[in-house]
C-alpha cells in the first residue's frame, strides 16, 4: 500500500488543480469581464455579485494544491517554484490587488475610484490566470533542470512557447467559463450579453487548451489519454449546442466537464513524471524520486480523508445558498457613507 501512496497523491494533486481551474476559472474570468463585457457600473456590480459570496473560498483550492505539492512532493515543489519565482510573484501580486479591489471598490462613491479598482480586478485576474497557466504547462512540458533539480539559465529561462501556450489556454478558458457562469447566474441584459459572448468565444477559446493537451499526447499519450481528448472535444460541442438552445446549466456543466477531462488527459499522459527536464530525461522528477517518505504520505492521507469531505460539503452548501440569479434590477443605487 505504501508503494502506491506517491501515485495516489499525484492523482489528488491533479484533481486539486482541476478543481481550482473549474471553480476559480469562472471567478478569474468574471474579473476580466469587468472591463471586457460590462457596459456600466450597474452591470459591473451584477458581475461582482455573482462571485461575491464564493471568490475567496475558491482560492482555497490554489493554496491546497500548492500546499499538497510541498508536503507530498517537496522536490517537485522546490524545483518548480524556484524556477518560476518571477511568474509566481506576479500571480501573488495579481491575487493581492484583486482581493483588495473586491473589498475597497464600494467604499467610496466616485466613478474614478471605482474605475481604478475595476482595472485592479481585471488585470489582477488576468495576471493570476496567465501565471497559473504557464506554470501548469511547464510542469508537464519541462524546464531546464540539472541533476540537482536546479534551473539552468537566467530568470527568464521559463519563457518558452509551451509557457505562453498554457497561459493563453487558461486565460481563454477562464473567459469562456465566466461567460457560461454569468449566463447561468444572471438575468436580463447581462445574461443576454454573456450568452452571446459564450457562443462566439467557445469555438476559439478552447483551441489553446486542446493544443496543450495534444502537445503532451504527441510525446507520451496512451489510448486512454488520447480518447480523453476526443471526449473533451465532444463535451465542448455539447456545451455550445446547449447554450444555443438556452440550456445554461447544461452548457456550464459540459464546459467544466470537458476541461476536467482535458486536465486528466494531460496529467495522465505526463505520469509518472511530475516535472520533466529539458536538458536530460535522466534528470526528470517522478512520483517516486520526488515524493516524501511513506510515513508523511500516510499521515497526509488520513488528514485528507477527514478534511476534504468537509471542505467539499461546505463549498456545496455555499453555492446552494447563493444559487439565485442576479439582475440589474436587484442592484441598489450606489451611495456614499457619511462619517459621523
Amino acid at each position: 500500500m505504501t508503494e502506491a501512496l506517491p501515485t495516489v497523491w499525484f492523482v489528488l494533486i491533479a484533481l486539486l488543480w482541476a478543481g481550482y481551474l473549474f471553480l476559480e476559472g469562472f471567478d478569474l474570468g468574471v474579473g476580466m469581464l469587468m472591463k471586457l463585457m460590462a457596459r456600466n457600473d450597474t452591470q459591473r456590480r451584477v458581475l461582482l455579485n455573482t462571485v461575491g459570496p464564493v471568490w475567496d473560498g475558491n482560492e482555497v483550492w490554489l493554496v491546497t494544491a500548492v500546499g499538497a505539492t510541498f508536503a507530498a512532493f517537496p522536490l517537485w515543489y522546490a524545483s518548480l517554484l524556484s524556477a518560476l519565482y518571477l511568474p509566481f510573484m506576479l500571480v501573488l501580486l495579481g491575487l493581492i490587488f484583486r482581493a483588495v479591489a473586491f473589498e475597497w471598490r464600494g467604499k467610496h462613491d466616485s466613478d474614478a475610484w471605482r474605475n481604478r479598482w475595476d482595472w485592479a480586478i481585471a488585470l489582477g485576474s488576468f495576471t493570476a490566470a496567465a501565471g497559473i497557466g504557464a506554470a501548469l504547462a511547464l510542469t508537464t512540458t519541462g524546464l531546464p533542470l540539472d541533476a540537482n533539480g536546479d534551473r539552468v539559465g537566467g530568470a527568464f529561462a521559463w519563457a518558452t512557447a509551451p509557457a505562453f501556450l498554457g497561459a493563453a489556454a487558461v486565460v481563454l478558458f477562464c473567459l469562456v467559463h465566466a461567460a457560461a457562469f454569468v449566463a447561468l447566474k444572471t438575468d436580463g441584459g447581462v445574461r443576454r450579453q454573456a450568452d452571446r459572448l459564450f457562443r462566439r468565444l467557445l469555438p476559439v477559446a478552447m483551441i489553446p487548451f486542446v493544443g496543450w493537451a495534444l502537445l503532451i499526447q504527441a510525446d507520451d499519450g496512451t489510448v486512454v489519454t488520447w480518447s480523453a481528448v476526443v471526449l473533451a472535444v465532444v463535451a465542448f460541442l455539447v456545451s455550445h449546442r446547449s447554450a444555443a438552445i438556452g440550456r445554461d446549466g447544461r452548457a456550464f456543466a459540459a464546459l467544466g466537464i470537458g476541461m476536467l477531462i482535458l486536465v486528466g488527459s494531460i496529467f495522465g499522459a505526463a505520469f509518472p513524471v511530475v516535472l520533466p527536464s529539458t536538458i536530460d530525461t535522466a534528470f526528470d522528477l517522478t512520483v517516486q524520486n520526488a515524493s516524501s517518505s511513506p510515513y508523511t504520505l500516510g499521515l497526509m492521507s488520513i488528514v485528507a480523508c477527514i478534511g476534504l469531505p468537509l471542505v467539499l460539503a461546505y463549498q456545496a452548501w455555499t453555492y446552494w445558498v447563493f444559487r439565485r440569479r442576479v439582475s440589474e434590477e436587484s442592484i441598489p443605487a450606489a451611495h456614499a457613507v457619511q462619517a459621523l
